[in-house]
Parts: C-alpha cells; structure tokens; sequence
C-alpha cells in the first residue's frame, strides 16, 4: 500500500529531520508566518501531518496539538516541545474527540492516498466556525524542484501529488467546505540578502509574478447548514445621525420588522439641527412598537459613532444604517438572510452594480469608489465592489474580537469602513458583497468632502497595503 511506503520513507528521515529543516528555515518560518498573519492567542490549532512540530509549536493558540502517522516523527516532536499535544495518528484515520478553531494541512496532501477522504475526515474535528488552511507547492515549480534534488540542495522524494489551487479548492468543495480565499507566497525559497525581501515583499505581488511563486494557499470554512435561520438570531441596526433631523421618522417607519428581535440605536453626532431633539421625540412616539437606544457621540466621526452605538447593542447581529436612506431601510432584511444563513460572515453592501438615482452619487464619486474597488480586492485576496457603502453587517462576536485586534491597525480611519473591513480580513472572515440600489437624498446635504475625504482615504488605503499586503 502506498502509505505504509511513504511511512517508511519519513520514518528513514525523523533522525536527521530537525536539523534539515532548520536549514531550511527560510521557506518553512515564510508558511509559519503566513499562517500566523491569520491567528489569535485565543485558537485551538491542530496541524495534520506537524512532522517534527516546528510548525505548530510556532503558531499563535491557546491550545496546539499535532498529528503525524510517523512514530518517530512524534517522538522528535515531543523532544523538543513541551508547548503542544502530539499523536501518533494518520490523516487517514483521524479520530479526535476535540472540536479546533483551525485546521492546518501544511505540505501534507500530495503524500495522501485520498486526499478527499481526509477532507471529509476533517469535519470531525471542526465547529461551524473553524479555518482550514491548506498549503501545498506550486506545480510550475516541479521541474526546478527535480532540479534541486538531482544536485544534491534538497531530499530526493517519492513520487507526489501535484494539486494546483484550483485542484485542492475542488476536492474541498466535494467534501462540503466551502473556499473564499486563495493566496500564492514566496518566488525566492532560499534567503539572498537584499534580493529575497525586495522579491518576496516586493516582486511577488505583482500579477504575473504572483503565479511563479511556490507556496499555495488555501483557505475554507464548513459549509454553512440549511437550518431554517428567520428566527435564530436577534439584530441591532446602528443609526448615526447628524444633521439628519427629516429622516429620523422615516428610518422608523420604514425599517421592516425582521430576526427574532430588533433593536435599533440612534447615534446623535454634533448636529447643528434639531435632530437630538428629533431623535428624542422618535423613541417616546414609538416607546411601545420599536425597541429604540438613543446616545450622542462625545467623538467626531461616522467611525466614532458606529463604534459609540455598537458598544452598547445587544443584538446577535451587528448592522449599520445610515440616516440619509441612501441605502433603503427596505434592504436590511437581505443583509440578514445572508448572513444569517451562512453564506458570509462579514456582509458589505454595494452600490456599484444596479443603476442609480441621478443625483444619488456624483460622477468623482463613482470613479473614487471604482478605484478603491480595485485596489482592495487587490490587498484584500477576495473580490470586494463598493468598500464606502455604510450598510455593514457582521456578527457581534466576531466585531468584539475585532476591538481585541484593533491595535494591529490602530485607530486611523474616521469613516469606519476600513477598520471594519480590515478587521474582518484579519479576522479570517468570509467578507461577500451584496448588491443594493442607491437613493438620492430627500432630506439635507452629505457631510463628505470629496477631494477632502478623498485624499484621506487614499492615505488610509497605503497604510492598510503596508500592513497587509507587505507584511506578509
């Protein structure tokens, strides 16, 4: 059988394994660290196939343990950390009693013999909520790596599975996960002082560049259920509100009742109109009907607003909806159905698919938008349409482990569009975008500068493309 021979093989190279690895430091600490990019102190990890644990001893988690089918592999790793649980196990014949935030095959499933009977294995050990992250060589790289072996640089290996993206992204969906991410990391494996930072930081993110590198990734989530979701969760809408003082009814009257309840928090932000007063005036009219929170923001900002009515809600389910009714309250009821039942975990609206209103966004708006479009679906590895639209739904626990990892980005964004967003790419969340048709206003005037507000984000934008995209 193929993998009593493959177990052989690694069996033959646990001695020596420790100190070939770490001369390989290089390529191996490049997945360690991109996988990390990805975690939180607070994960249970369970890598499949650790080796001799460098990997999972590496990696951020509360609680880390690894698998591999060979004896001495195990034995090497419990050797040299104490930090982690280590079994003797094969993916194969996965039998945990233990539910892991995520789930890492790292350079794993090229040696299996069915790679989507270990998929399917890996519900087992997996929440509703749990990452798996596959990694796996690029098969461009397959000659080079022959190459390599020949002159002595690299272990000779047995023959391999060679899996492209497209390949593992496949096998996964037939075993009922479901993939939102794909990355492709390092074009030089070895370290070159100077050269290997300005062509895997640099170089590499470029689009033609990006499909020579070695490392794949995968990343994928379980499928989410078909439980009947109307009414499993409880919503909070977030209304900032300055100078919005003749929409404050109408964002009342027109929000369908919908979850299993609704709570609604207006957020007052330095208004020169009446619209505290208003806002007051709204809750005791509609005291028996609607469960309606009022505050003022001591802050300035949309950003600042948002964070002020989110610190207070109750709900299940986080959303925010802008007093102007550019988006229609009419619409909220989609963005939970979707999330809701699963199909992403951090909805953004988008404004940039139907047609608008004439006067609902003004032409430099709209190439604005389009722009950061673009440039975020570029930083951000998933398609993202319209990153302004102020309609953003997200769950409540994923947004309080977001304030928990909000010092990674810091407090730069006044609008809180990019810190959420950012937020959720950090998170590792399933970020989807869902279309809406735009409104012109009925009632005052917007509080954005274009060039202004423009200029700011576009300053944001690089500071996030450092973080994220040059980071790691």
């Amino acid at each position: 059988m193929q993998r009593n021979k493959y177990k052989e093989y690694f069996n033959s190279l646990a001695d020596n394994r420790i100190s070939y690895r770490r001369s390989k430091a290089y390529y191996w600490d490049s997945i360690t660290k991109y996988c990390n990019y990805f975690l939180h102190e607070e994960n249970s990890v369970l890598e499949i196939g650790c080796g001799t644990g460098e990997l999972i001893h590496e990696v951020k988690g509360k609680r880390k343990v690894g698998i591999d089918f060979s004896e001495i592999m195990i034995e090497n790793a419990k050797k040299q950390f104490s930090d982690c649980e280590f079994h003797v196990m094969s993916a194969e014949s996965l039998y945990l009693d233990e539910k892991f935030d995520v789930v890492i095959l790292s350079n794993l499933i090229g040696w299996l013999d069915d790679i989507e009977l270990v998929f399917k294995n890996l519900h087992s050990v997996c929440h509703e909520k749990t990452r798996i992250i596959v990694t796996y060589f690029n098969y461009f790289w397959a000659p080079l790596i022959k190459f390599a072996e020949f002159i002595g640089i690299k272990k000779k290996t047995l023959p391999l599975s060679w899996l492209s993206n497209k390949d593992i992204g496949n096998l996964l969906y037939l075993s009922g996960f479901d993939v939102y991410r794909r990355n492709r990391k390092l074009l030089i494996p070895y370290y070159i002082p100077l050269l290997s930072y300005f062509f895997n930081r640099i170089i590499e993110k470029l689009p033609l560049f990006n499909s020579l590198t070695i490392n794949n990734f995968v990343f994928a989530r379980p499928m989410p259920k078909t439980d009947d979701f109307t009414e499993k969760y409880s919503a909070t809408v977030v209304i900032p509100a300055r100078n919005e003082s003749g929409n404050i009814e109408n964002a009342i009257l027109r929000l369908p009742k919908f979850s299993k309840h609704l709570e609604i928090i207006f957020v007052e932000g330095n208004s020169t109109d009446d619209t505290w007063e208003k806002i007051k005036e709204i809750q005791l009219k509609y005291k028996d009907t609607h469960d309606i929170g009022i505050t003022q923001q001591e802050g300035k900002g949309k950003g600042d607003a948002v964070r002020k009515g989110y610190s207070i809600a109750k709900g299940d389910i986080l959303m925010i909806l802008d007093a102007d009714l550019t988006v229609p309250p009419e619409v909220l009821p989609k963005f939970y159905n979707a999330i809701a039942s699963g199909k992403g975990e951090f909805i953004n609206g988008s404004r940039l698919v139907y047609p608008m209103e004439k006067n609902a966004m003004r032409f430099l708006n709209t190439l604005g938008n389009k722009f950061f479009s673009l440039a975020f679906t570029w930083i951000l590895e998933q398609p993202i349409k319209d990153t302004l639209c102020g309609t953003k739904v997200m769950f409540r626990d994923d947004y309080n482990r977001l304030v928990k990892n909000r010092s990674f980005f810091g407090d730069f964004d006044p609008f809180g569009d990019f810190d959420l967003i950012f937020g959720a790419y950090k998170l590792n969340l399933k970020i989807i975008d869902l279309p809406i048709r735009y409104q012109e206003r009925t009632y005052g005037e917007t509080n954005i500068s274009r060039f202004k507000h423009g200029f700011l984000l576009l300053k944001m934008w690089l500071y996030a493309a450092g973080k994220i995209k040059f980071r790691i």
